[in-house]
């Protein structure tokens, strides 16, 4: 095969297996944009914030099914292979979408619309508890030697495009329809696009290939191997998820909760809001393969330190400099810097965790690793950020979460590195 069609096929591989995410993250941030007039639909109340608090509630609690979905699905994927695990978890993904997209109104079906949204988002994050993990460790082992971190930062990136996608048609949505208009029924068109290219999506998934160094392992443990070696392993996954918490609380907060925040909390426009929200995407999906390449070239140690320490110096000060008097410039300066800190970060911390995780639970490690920190942290970050800025009357108080979320990176970092030193001085003199 020439190098132009290697080339080639490779690509197609990549957006093929990241098909997924951008489904996954396509309808996550639809959720987040759209909280509030999905709590006036599903969560009515007298008070604005116990109404926004419930819908973010039912956002953040999709993702404490994500370690179960990491478990049962990360060891399914572990045994019978990445192509057929991943088609299934975007089979149940789906389900969720369709829920969330077509349960009518409290109004209408009473306390049945919001247990239904509830399960759309339980299945959502049951299936993508494995889906970042299974993407990450496909991209892994399909990378060309020296190019493994510019590969494994597509995941993150196709999650930036779904990004930017939906910031255009709630763009287009704003700014051809009335207010009222949206919060009645135009806010679930963008969730009724999302069902309309899952069919398209488990065509161009069910082609890929599964990998050669999956195909070529000879032994492929059962779901109670992978358990035990779960359980030896467990000091790797609580680091990983250490490593993590940067990643989703950053994540959460510089897209999924900054529609939200630059409405309901600065009191921006909606079309103000979205304008920032793509370039936080397009900026994302910039530095993502970016610094994942030059952690190829440097190494991922000095990029995870050198940007968790970044993050915890400067996080909150740009969040209190965009509070005290805020203006579209001042948001769109200070979430492109926060963009940069997450997106410098992440190109190198993914690619780290599919590297630190034993190979036979590739799979099941980087998940649950991913889940927690995500269930735990990332997931209830809008919830966190709310409840903050009420609590302290302080608007930049999102600002020490992800300080907080830094900290909990660098932690993870530092054992993990020193953990794996600590592993090759051993192999070095076992074999000396």
């Amino acid at each position: 095969m020439s190098n132009a069609n290697a080339t080639q096929s490779k690509f197609g591989m990549v957006v093929r297996v990241t098909s997924g995410n951008f489904l996954e993250m396509f309808d996550f941030f639809l959720f987040g944009f759209y909280a509030t007039y999905i709590a006036k639909t599903y969560f009515p109340s007298d008070s604005e914030f116990a109404s926004l608090m419930l819908t973010f509630g039912t956002f953040g609690a999709g993702f404490i099914m994500r370690p179960v979905g990491a478990i049962v699905l990360g060891a399914y994927i572990d045994k019978v292979g990445r192509r057929q695990g991943l088609i299934t978890t975007l089979a149940i993904m789906a389900m969720g979408t369709v829920l969330v997209a077509f349960v009518p109104g409290y109004m209408t079906i009473g306390l049945f619309a919001p247990l239904l949204v509830l399960i759309g988002r339980l299945l959502q994050g049951f299936s993508a508890g494995v889906e970042l993990g299974g993407v990450s460790v496909y991209l892994a082992e399909m990378a060309t030697p020296g190019h493994k971190g510019f590969y494994v930062s597509w995941q993150s990136a196709s999650q930036q495009a779904a990004i930017i996608v939906a910031a255009v048609i709630g763009y287009t949505l704003s700014a051809t329809m009335g207010q009222e208009m949206i919060a009645a029924w135009g806010w679930r068109i963008p969730f009724f696009i999302g069902c309309m290219i899952v069919p398209f999506l488990f065509v161009i998934r069910r082609s890929l290939q599964e990998t050669e160094e999956f195909t070529a392992r000879k032994h492929r443990p059962n779901a109670s191997e992978i358990f035990r070696s779960m359980m030896r392993n467990w000091g790797i996954v609580l680091a990983g998820m250490m490593l993590v918490v940067m990643t989703t609380v950053s994540f959460y907060l510089i897209t999924i909760y900054t529609p939200t925040f630059g409405r309901s909390v600065l009191k921006l426009s909606a079309e103000d809001s979205l304008i920032v929200t793509f370039c936080i995407g397009v900026s994302n999906l910039f530095w993502l393969p970016v610094m994942g390449a030059l952690s190829d070239r440097v190494g991922r140690k000095p990029l995870l330190i050198g940007f968790t320490l970044l993050t915890i110096l400067t996080a909150y000060p740009v969040m209190a400099w965009l509070v005290d008097g805020p203006t579209f410039q001042k948001m769109l300066i200070a979430e492109l810097w926060l963009s940069f800190l997450y997106g410098s970060y992440n190109g190198a911390m993914v690619v780290a965790l599919t590297e630190v995780m034993p190979v036979d639970v590739r799979t099941s490690g980087f998940s649950l690793a991913y889940s927690l920190a995500t269930a735990i942290f990332g997931g209830f970050t809008p919830v966190i950020s709310t409840f903050l800025i009420q609590v302290t009357n302080n608007k930049g108080a999102p600002g020490l979460w992800m300080s907080f979320a830094a900290v909990c990176g660098l932690i993870g970092t530092l054992v993990l590195y020193r953990r794996s030193a600590v592993t090759k001085r051993e192999q070095l003199s076992l074999t000396a």
